[in-house]
């Protein structure tokens, strides 16, 4: 009878070991749904500085908060009567903590959680500040309303004390742990009533929301030198330019015309020459391609001179296209000050482009006098870069095959834009033209020469 005891109760305890186990492995999903963090959200946010105030009204998706327990009636509506105090725990847990503002540099530390309300995904009152800070401030969803907890988004309203609403106002958003790709769209509303919009993917880091033509300026020199740094294809142009011409002399006249093609057609997107259909885009990245296969295979088969900072120039004006594509992004971070920012932005792509060639130049010399002969290493380094840019080519160039062409409509804004077009070949050709008389009054070009790559290799063959 023991022995029937004993093994009754290991049946007992094995059967309940199994369940346990049967229960968390069913719970299991719903306790990963829970905290499932979503792919995407928006986030809408409107801050404004009036009198000693700043006020900042944001809109977060409640699919984003999943950490804090939401009191549920029936299939997982939301008990509104009973959700305030989880509401205001959201906000401070998600977003409040995740704001640092600064006032003329110095952080805003204190603030205060003024109102909390959840509103209908259907809500659409943050198309102004007033109209969102009216929604807040009415009174909250009532129990009647069935609304799945994931399906609402939650207003939130906070306020810091500041000294002056004149003052230089940045902000330091740590948003993007809300979600795997987390858009937010900022209006700061500057005193006099102008809006100053922003549109950014993640944590764009510090921001300043109205900034001065000096801050612009800095940070658009900044954007234009590590974008140099970061554009692998800006990169292997230059490096084409500079395989068989590493002399001062030979440089000036091939640099000079890429900084201004590419200036003038980064200056012209920016005023609007550029043209916005969806296949633009590709087509320029499929030319850049093509500028450096076309640089290398020319390296290879000989350089004149007397040509290249001709060629240069029309490949920098596809090139400024592409630069005007990053800046076109990044133009939110500009305020007020357009112009200048776009003078910025081409000063720190020059300066991206003089650094890269101090470090290049140097290396290229030792390696040609040290370890391969010069135009053995110019035909090997060229037909490495081709190769890369082939690929680049064709694989932008079937990306470009998915887009439809169409003819454009003669309307009055066909005519508007043939009309910068014209103007802007107008400039090209004053600048080709002044371009030439200054080489040739300098001696840096040589219209009638001869040489080219291919003779300078037979006479070092003939040494």
């Amino acid at each position: 009878m023991k022995y029937f005891s004993v093994l009754k109760k290991i049946l007992i305890t094995g059967l309940l070991t199994r369940l346990i186990a049967l229960s968390f492995a069913v719970a299991m999903p719903t306790l990963a749904h829970a905290h499932d963090i979503p792919s995407r959200v928006t986030v809408y946010a409107f801050v404004k500085p009036e009198d000693n105030e700043l006020t900042a009204l944001l809109r977060v998706p409640m699919e984003a908060l999943s950490e804090v327990s939401f009191p549920l009636r029936g299939p997982g509506y939301i008990q509104f009567s009973e959700a305030q105090s989880a509401l205001d725990d959201a906000a401070r847990i998600y977003i409040t903590e995740s704001l640092n503002f600064y006032e003329n540099g110095v952080e805003l530390e204190e603030k205060e959680l003024q109102l909390t309300r959840v509103s209908l995904p259907s809500n659409r009152s943050f198309i102004d500040y007033q109209t969102a800070l009216a929604n807040i401030e009415s009174p909250p969803l009532d129990d009647s309303v069935d609304l799945f907890w994931r399906q609402g988004v939650l207003d939130i309203l906070v306020t810091y004390p500041i000294q002056s609403e004149d003052s230089d106002f940045s902000i330091d958003p740590q948003l993007a742990t809300l979600s795997d790709q987390t858009t937010t769209v900022l209006r700061f509303i500057v005193p006099n009533g102008a809006e100053r919009v922003f549109n950014y993917l993640g944590n764009p880091g510090l921001v300043e929301l109205d900034p001065r033509w000096h801050q612009a300026a800095l940070r658009f020199i900044s954007m234009g030198f590590d974008h140099i740094l970061e554009g692998i294809d800006h990169l292997l142009f230059l490096f084409c330019l500079v395989i068989p011409l590493r002399s001062i002399r030979a440089l000036i006249p091939v640099v000079t015309s890429f900084t201004i093609a590419h200036s003038i057609t980064l200056i012209g997107s920016a005023f609007g020459v550029a043209p916005s259909a969806l296949w633009f885009p590709p087509l320029i990245e499929t030319l850049i391609a093509l500028s450096i296969v076309y640089m290398a295979f020319e390296n290879i088969v000989g350089v004149k001179l007397e040509h290249r900072w001709l060629i240069t120039f029309g490949f920098g004006l596809v090139h400024g296209f592409g630069f005007s594509f990053l800046f076109s992004e990044t133009l939110q971070f500009a305020g007020g000050h357009l112009f200048s920012s776009l003078l910025a932005f081409n000063i720190g792509v020059e300066l991206g482009q003089i650094f890269i060639l101090i470090l290049i130049i140097p290396v290229l010399n030792l390696l040609f006098k040290y370890f391969v002969r010069e135009y053995i290493g110019c035909i090997l380094l060229s037909a490495l870069l081709a190769h890369s840019a082939w690929h680049w080519m064709l694989e932008r160039g079937t990306t470009l095959s998915l887009y439809q062409f169409q003819l454009p409509v003669m309307d009055s804004l066909f005519w508007a834009a043939v009309m910068r077009w014209t103007m802007m070949l107008i400039i090209i050709i004053g600048a080709l033209w002044v371009m030439y008389e200054i080489f040739r009054k300098f001696s840096l070009i040589e219209p009638f020469s001869a040489y080219n790559f291919g003779q300078k290799v037979e006479a070092e063959n003939q040494r």
